[in-house]
């Protein structure tokens, strides 16, 4: 079973609210034998404690640019610094407000407008002690994917061009896109796990709250929507509960996951 962290394993990143019944299923449904994978855009560096604790066989981090199972790393790839610099250039010719993601680092952006998501996503991490300080003038600066805050004043148009040949735009609402390498997705890190342990498409289970999560169900024989997950219910093949509401118990429990 493939599970989203935000919204459907924890109410979100500030509160880290996990239910007790969550944590229950998951460690019924790995005592009975089943491989339990997070499967996430956040990349590496952004898989906290509060969620390896909860106990998993594996991770896909950054929509499929990081893949480790059992303590080992299986796969990764990312961006050449040259598209990276032409990107983070074309950012800021259109107004939006980024945050750049590498498995080990995040890397924002001085000369590009600041918006509220962005600023509110560093002022997050400060308080969580990670290093935001990071940036794009570095030496070193790339990154496997990144999101934008736009509003009316970017050319969002211009933008969605320009990276057209190398990501796939991801409108996650309210002001906030994110752009995964083409190449890659939840369902490509799917499709290696499932490799990697002989197991078939109809053996797999996917799990989730928002849009961003299509490429799961893609993956897998069976998707699942969080109560809480308006606009991805006419995908599913089940809706359990909220997140509040018991929902990942409910839907283990009436899979037979335990």
């Amino acid at each position: 079973m493939f599970f989203d962290i935000d919204g459907t394993l924890m109410e979100d990143s500030d509160t880290h609210f996990v239910p007790d019944s969550t944590r229950t299923a998951l460690k019924l449904a790995r005592a009975a034998g089943n491989l339990l994978i997070v499967n996430t855009g956040r990349p590496l560096v952004n898989v906290d404690e509060n969620v390896r604790e909860l106990g998993f066989d594996g991770y896909i981090c950054g929509c499929g640019t990081y893949i480790e199972c059992e303590g080992h790393e299986l796969f990764y790839d990312t961006n050449a610094p040259a598209l990276c610099r032409k990107t983070a250039k074309l950012v800021r010719k259109c107004g939006a407000s980024p945050l750049y993601e590498r498995r080990d680092a995040f890397f924002f952006d001085p000369e590009a407008r600041k918006l509220p998501f962005i600023t509110e996503i560093r002022d997050m991490f400060r308080m969580q002690e990670k290093n935001v300080w990071r940036k794009v003038s570095d030496h070193d600066f790339s990154f496997d994917k990144f999101v934008i805050a736009y509003d009316e004043q970017t050319d969002l148009q211009r933008f969605r061009a320009g990276i057209a040949q190398d990501f796939t735009f991801i409108d996650r609402g309210w002001g906030f896109a994110e752009m995964v390498p083409l190449r890659y997705s939840k369902e490509t890190g799917i499709e290696y796990v499932l490799r990697h342990y002989g197991l078939q498409k109809q053996d797999a289970y996917a799990i989730g709250d928002s849009l961003n999560d299509l490429p799961m169900f893609e993956g897998c024989g069976t998707s699942i929507a969080m109560g809480n997950g308006e606009k991805l219910i006419p995908y599913a093949d089940y809706v359990t509960a909220d997140l509040r509401h018991d929902g990942v118990y409910q839907a283990m429990e009436h899979f037979l996951f335990f």
